[in-house]
């Protein structure tokens, strides 16, 4: 596949004139995985869904909020993926080969490329899967609505609708109570020094025991907000999924032109 021209990947392009201006809001999008339960030829998040490939919603989706002041791609060394060019291209964003090993490697490395690219510190980072496709801008702005005064951040997350269970050899061996129990879901909002520092933390013993940026911060002492954000905003994992997803896009397509 014909590999699309780099964005720059050494331009400081977010660097802020005023050291003492207020924060300001960046997103960050790894996109180094391979999705090996989606069921797919190429990295699930190529895969195309609605007329374009599923990163290319996410991407768009993202650009489309209004306060957010650029954004990162996180990609794996030798990509080869024939990203879009010129007008197809949002500005919002610029892409760096400087994926990890694991999602947390790559958010790691990605808050440092960041950081060279001129954000701070105290300026606010918007983690969100790639393969989180469905994610609108209104969802967005309600997270960003909720944690800009707060002292940690938050995530966007879902209160446990079902019965969960705790399996054994296959069977359902204890029925735990979902009282309390959210689902994780991203964006995920933090200053980028406190995210990379919660990281940097566990980077020594291969980042065990994070799953995803809350629990880097829950595991430096902190308690992110929990934020309620919406069904539709699930990560497409498995083959089912695409169909869901195409779904829900055809379902909006439709709505729009009403």
């Amino acid at each position: 596949m014909r590999a699309a021209n780099p964005t720059p990947q050494t331009t400081v392009r977010f660097t802020c004139a005023d050291p003492a201006a207020p924060a300001r809001y960046f997103a960050l999008v790894p996109c180094a995985g391979i999705g090996s339960r989606a069921g797919t030829s190429q990295p699930k998040q190529y895969q195309p869904i609605a007329g374009q490939p599923l990163v290319m919603h996410t991407l768009q989706a993202l650009a489309g909020v209004g306060r957010l002041h650029g954004g990162l791609v996180v990609l794996t060394p030798g990509d080869e993926f024939a990203w879009p060019l010129g007008v197809h291209w949002p500005e919002l964003f610029v892409r760096q080969t400087c994926g990890g090993e694991t999602r947390a490697h790559s958010v790691f490395q990605g808050l440092q490329a960041l950081t060279d690219l001129g954000v701070r510190d105290t300026d606010w980072v918007l983690v969100h899967d790639a393969a989180r496709c469905l994610v609108t801008p209104q969802m967005v702005d309600a997270l960003i609505d909720a944690c800009v005064d707060d002292p940690v951040g938050g995530l966007l997350a879902l209160p446990l609708p079902d019965t969960l269970k705790q399996e054994a050899g296959g069977r359902s061996h204890t029925t735990v109570p979902r009282a309390g129990k959210w689902l994780a879901q991203t964006p995920q909002m933090f200053r980028l020094g406190a995210l990379r520092d919660a990281l940097a933390a566990k980077l020594a013993d291969g980042f065990a025991g994070i799953t995803d940026e809350a629990s880097a911060l829950e595991l430096a002492g902190h308690a992110p907000l929990l934020v309620v954000g919406s069904a539709h905003n699930f990560k497409v994992t498995y083959p089912q999924d695409f169909a869901l997803a195409q779904a829900i896009f055809q379902t909006r397509t439709t709505e729009s032109s009403q």
